[in-house]
């Protein structure tokens, strides 16, 4: 069942597509990934993973950002040759993606 909601996650595939073969039945891998969102496994469940691995000291701490820097484009700055930072990050639904360094 994780690995079905997995699969459909990453692919953003409609449910009723997953392959029945290797993953079961649709309704019930659905079922049961709407259950987990609702009682909050999906959020104990990495947290759980990762307060282990911190406490056996198998995370490093230190912080490095890629930043990036981005030419301003807006055509009224021509003159002013500012640029903005980027950083890729992680947001606090531990998805990744750009955004504006603040």
């Amino acid at each position: 069942m994780v690995n079905g909601s997995a699969y459909q996650y990453r692919t953003g595939i409609p449910w009723r597509d997953l392959s029945r073969e290797q993953l079961g039945p649709w309704q019930m891998v659905w079922r049961r990934h709407r259950r987990y969102a609702a009682d909050g496994t999906w959020d104990r469940g990495p947290a759980h993973v990762l307060a282990e691995a911190d406490a056996a000291g198998m995370i490093d701490w230190d912080i490095s950002a890629d930043a990036t820097m981005v030419k301003n484009t807006d055509p009224t700055e021509h003159l002013n040759e500012q640029t903005t930072a980027v950083v890729f990050t992680a947001n606090d639904h531990g998805r990744y993606g750009f955004f504006p360094a603040v």
